[in-house]
């Protein structure tokens, strides 16, 4: 496939791709970026080879009073029935779920913390999820979660939320994170309502100590971020093995 092009959808400015742009660029992936939240238009996913949705501090839930939300998730549906290839984070994935039917609701107590994720035996036979090993720390930071659409195969899960991650068609979710630095991780402690879910914890997690552990593992988690990501814009996206670093993208 030459000169394949992804749609970036972003709901926030400091949860952008990261380790996955990287990933993209060396692949040779065009990149339109459309920062909704700052009321850029949704563009026709018909133009583009596939779809990555990234996180943000809203719910899935929020149609009442995130006004481009319903539109956001119609985007969704339409292009993962068409067989799109879609990669979702964190509220890219509750959008992937509520898009295709499925509740999303807020979970027990919020999940903060570099924690581990466990593959599931289908997720092991997965061609994205199988390159990554049987557990491997992540990075949490969610209230949210969701039920499987209707055909979802569950990928992963962690001791606190059984749903972690699921594929349905060509479309993958990911409610973890791998993709983040140290220096977005400091950045999203500034938005109010991840601040928040730190403070709900009651100090049995504090920024300082997250911080700490992103520092600790970021290296290593972003190395797993861009074999995963690798993984889809091989086998999903189909886009031939990069041989050399190519072109930059807006």
């Amino acid at each position: 496939m030459a000169d394949a092009t992804l749609l970036v959808l972003q709901h926030i400015a400091c949860e952008p791709p990261a380790a996955y742009e990287d990933e993209m660029l060396r692949w040779g992936a065009g990149l339109h970026r459309v920062e909704i939240d700052e009321g850029e238009p949704l563009p026709d996913w018909r133009a583009f080879d596939g779809i990555v949705a990234m996180g943000g501090p809203m719910g899935a839930y929020d149609d009442d009073i995130v006004p481009w939300l319903a539109a956001e998730k119609q985007l969704i549906a339409e292009a993962v029935r068409a067989d799109v290839p879609y990669w979702g984070v964190c509220l890219g994935s509750q959008l992937l779920a509520a898009s295709l039917g499925a509740a999303v609701f807020p979970g027990p107590r919020p999940e903060v913390g570099v924690l581990p994720v466990e593959v599931t035996d289908a997720g092991r036979r997965d061609p994205v999820f199988g390159l990554l090993p049987d557990r491997f720390p992540s990075l949490q930071w969610h209230s949210d979660t969701y039920e499987l659409p209707v055909g979802a195969v569950r990928l992963a899960g962690s001791p606190a939320y059984e749903q972690q991650a699921f594929v349905v068609r060509r479309a993958h979710g990911l409610q973890f994170h791998l993709e983040v630095p140290l220096s977005l991780a400091t950045e999203w402690a500034a938005v109010p309502a991840y601040a928040q879910s730190i403070e709900s914890l009651g100090g049995s997690v504090t920024l300082a100590e997250l911080l700490e552990q992103v520092a600790e593992n970021e290296r290593h988690m972003t190395s797993l971020a861009r074999t995963a990501f690798a993984g889809w814009l091989e086998h999903v996206v189909g886009l031939p093995r990069p041989t050399a670093v190519v072109r930059a993208t807006r």
